[in-house]
């Protein structure tokens, strides 16, 4: 996007507000189904500001405009941002003002706030309103100021769906939706309103290529014990998928019919909802006479389970990838040298070795090549006129994933391109400590994330260092590679770590403009041991198959029980993959897997 475009846009914006008697109006990353990647249609932060992160909310005033952001993206957002006419707001940083409390003092008494309550999650849309009330500041949530102002808008994408076989889901939507309304039942609700769009994707076992990366379709749905209706629109259904659904006793409406149905359900019907997972317009729909019922999505919860056709479909698709994997590591070992590497191009190579496997649909995020500084930027993205080349010295962080049709796979890498000084290599051997340390935790039923978190952490507390990023995120089957509910991360979240959820195991360390290392496999919570007097025990099953590079290890800074995991690990991914390889490829992976 080019910066002199901007400013002209915000002009159009501040145009729009003073038409409609709004002195501040809130844009956020998200679209009316609250993702972390919307659809090009509903991308008007990035439009409207020039910022290009996945995460970030802008704010446009009579006078003043800014992004406020989180610590990922302060290099990405500050150099984007530069001559728009946006501030940008460190998140975080003691010396940034709270968002809300910018604009009231902005705005002033008896001012206005506009949102686009189609876009704006409804618990972040009531806290706002308490605040401006409080303040004698009217929040308006009527208009859309994109539908006048971005004369190249998009379409909401068109494109048609698919479904999984239950040989590939391992579930029926009939039984789905059975256990969704068990669910219910315990909630005493009579019917949930489903508004994400891997919600829905899961409950209809439905993929799509609206957006990119993640394989879901715009749309919402209804369940109830009455009935089971799926707004979506027509013209991505094919017969006979129409007729599945039918069969399987779903009704299907038109996209924008939600509004509609939802503002008829019955009088004193209990519906469920999730408070940051509903868009304000969709619930100020719901008729007064109707309770609510808001509660952590139980869909989500149910979703994070993988049940064992989907675990052994993860397991499918790490083979996949390891073996892609390999190619391209041992292709980036012979290539470095030349000087012919770029960032770029490690993102072009990882494509190739990952479309030539079996079932693969496409990455599951842009990948993030950082080489030396770089690595150290957490959400990098190389870019042709910014990208470095690749020099036989110091470290590359590589973080990449694939779709498969039956998994999704997320990993992070750090390899030696060269020469490492001694703090590199201590660093490196910390975050390796605290990969292993999490990987080997063994803990009660009714652990919470933030409770293993530290584990992954200490041996770089113990040095003084630390990183700001979450340790774990819920990964999707053949879905987001983002998903919650559970993580692992400093910060408390009451979703406990159940059987079948995947979660990734990712900690890192980043010095600024120097290097970053992070060290990523995802792994599987499992059951571990029952015992008599304490209860059942989990651990983890680690499903990521992909060398972790032995050179900048320190050993030394290794204990005997570290060496065994590792070593352990290179084993298991010799073993699994070595059939699927080229005896040239397996020479390679045999020397990159042997015990230190």
């Amino acid at each position: 996007m080019k910066t002199n475009e901007i400013p002209a846009r915000l002009e159009a914006m501040r145009q729009f507000m003073t038409e409609k008697n709004l002195d501040a109006f809130i844009i956020p990353s998200t679209d009316a189904h609250l993702s972390e990647y919307p659809p090009k249609y509903w991308e008007s932060r990035k439009w409207i500001s020039g910022f290009t992160g996945s995460a970030g909310t802008a704010v446009v005033t009579k006078e003043k405009a800014g992004v406020w952001t989180d610590s990922r993206y302060f290099i990405q957002a500050a150099e984007e941002l530069k001559d728009t006419g946006f501030d940008l707001f460190k998140m975080g940083q003691p010396e940034t003002p709270d968002m809300t409390d910018w604009i009231i003092e902005q705005v002033g008494s008896g001012g206005t706030v506009g949102i686009d309550g189609l876009v704006y999650a409804s618990s972040d849309a009531k806290s706002l309103k308490s605040k401006l009330d409080s303040k004698n500041i009217n929040l308006n949530t009527e208009f859309d100021p994109f539908s006048v102002i971005r004369t190249d808008r998009p379409e909401i994408p068109q494109n048609h769906i698919f479904t999984l076989p239950v040989e590939v889901a391992g579930e029926s939507v009939k039984s789905k939706i059975e256990r969704i309304n068990a669910e219910l039942k315990k909630l005493e609700a009579d019917g949930i309103i489903i508004v994400t769009l891997d919600a829905v994707a899961w409950t209809f076992n439905m993929r799509g290529n609206d957006v990119e990366y993640n394989p879901v379709a715009v749309a919402y749905a209804y369940v109830s014990e009455n009935e089971t209706v799926l707004f979506v629109d027509p013209d991505k259904i094919s017969e006979e998928i129409a007729e599945e659904y039918k069969e399987q006793g779903i009704i299907i409406s038109d996209y924008n019919n939600v509004f509609e149905y939802v503002a008829n359900l019955p009088a004193d019907s209990k519906v469920c909802v999730t408070g940051n997972k509903i868009n304000w317009k969709l619930l100020q729909t719901i008729p007064e006479s109707c309770k609510i019922v808001d509660v952590p999505s139980p869909v989500d919860l149910m979703k994070s389970i993988k049940n064992e056709t989907e675990l052994e479909g993860f397991r499918n698709a790490m083979i996949k990838d390891g073996v892609a994997l390999v190619k391209f590591y041992m292709w980036l070992e012979k290539a470095i040298p030349t000087g012919e590497v770029t960032e770029v191009m490690i993102e072009e190579k990882l494509l190739e070795y990952r479309s030539q496997q079996e079932n693969f649909v496409g990455e599951s995020f842009g990948t993030i090549a950082g080489y030396a500084g770089n690595g150290a930027i957490v959400h990098y993205h190389a870019t042709p006129e910014n990208c470095l080349t690749i020099k036989p010295k110091g470290l590359l962080l590589i973080d990449s994933g694939g779709q498969y049709k039956d998994g999704t796979t997320d990993i992070t890498r750090t390899v030696a391109a060269g020469k490492l000084t001694k703090q590199m290599k201590a660093d490196y051997t910390n975050v390796l400590k605290g990969h292993i340390a999490l990987a080997t935790a063994i803990f009660p039923e009714g652990t919470r994330g933030s409770q293993l978190d530290v584990l992954a952490r200490k041996a770089l507390w113990n040095n003084c260092l630390t990183y700001w990023h979450g340790t774990g995120h819920g990964i999707g089957h053949f879905l987001n590679v983002h998903e919650g509910p559970q993580n692992i991360r400093l910060e408390e979240n009451p979703t406990l770590l159940k059987p079948g959820m995947v979660t990734s195991n990712e900690p890192g360390v980043y010095r600024a403009n120097q290097y970053g290392i992070r060290i990523e496999n995802l792994i599987v919570t499992q059951e571990y041991r029952k015992t008599e007097e304490f209860g059942t025990f989990y651990n983890f099953e680690t499903i990521t198959l992909c060398p972790i590079d032995t050179r900048p290890i320190s050993k030394k800074l290794l204990t005997k029980c570290e060496k065994k995991w590792l070593n352990k690990y290179h084993k298991m991914v010799y073993k699994k993959l070595k059939n699927h390889l080229s005896v040239e490829e397996k020479t390679w992976l045999k020397n990159k897997t042997k015990p230190i």
